[in-house]
């Protein structure tokens, strides 16, 4: 599961001039959102959405979510998947992550994550007044579920003042 570098490509609906997005100000985009938007399949085929927190780790994003979570339902029957962030304004930076979800089981890669997602959000899991108080212990001890998603493929979409859109493909997937 180690980090590797995608192939990075500008999309051909970018304005006259526009230059690809590196993968590291894509990653940064990714290190920096708060909110990611998880598309899932519900089992009759139907769109879900939801907010998640994420972070990347394990060379993918990585959330949590518990058992019952419709999330999780639909993630056992079809575990593709997307992650969606950025700016939700005219200018700035939007990223799209498309893979598959698979959970992570391991202890020392569930430590990882969870070290991941604390350093990302800190008070808000680790301070005894934050909203998710406890989640990176509950990580780490397995205590709820813990998927990491494998980019297939990514994007990301620069706009205002130059629109460009950037596609990623990672070659060993």
């Amino acid at each position: 599961m180690a980090d590797t570098e995608p192939t990075v490509l500008l999309g051909p609906f970018s304005s006259p001039g526009a230059r690809a997005t590196p993968w590291a100000s894509a990653s940064a985009v990714l290190a920096e959102a708060e909110v990611f938007w998880l598309s899932t399949v519900r089992p009759d085929g139907r769109p879900h959405v939801t907010p998640v927190l994420a972070a990347w780790s394990l060379g993918g994003m990585c959330f949590t979510t518990g058992a019952q979570e419709r999330k999780a339902r639909n993630l056992e029957r079809n575990p593709h998947c997307v992650l969606t962030t950025g700016t939700h304004a005219l200018t700035g930076t939007d990223v799209v992550v498309e893979g598959a979800a698979a959970t992570v089981d391991g202890h020392a890669e569930r430590a990882e994550a969870a070290a991941g997602l604390e350093r990302k959000y800190g008070a808000h899991l680790t301070g005894p007044e934050g909203a998710w108080f406890g989640l990176g212990a509950a990580v780490a001890a397995g205590d709820v579920r813990l998927y990491r998603v494998e980019p297939a493929v990514g994007f990301a979409f620069g706009k205002l003042p130059v629109s460009s859109q950037t596609r990623y493909t990672w070659p060993d997937r």
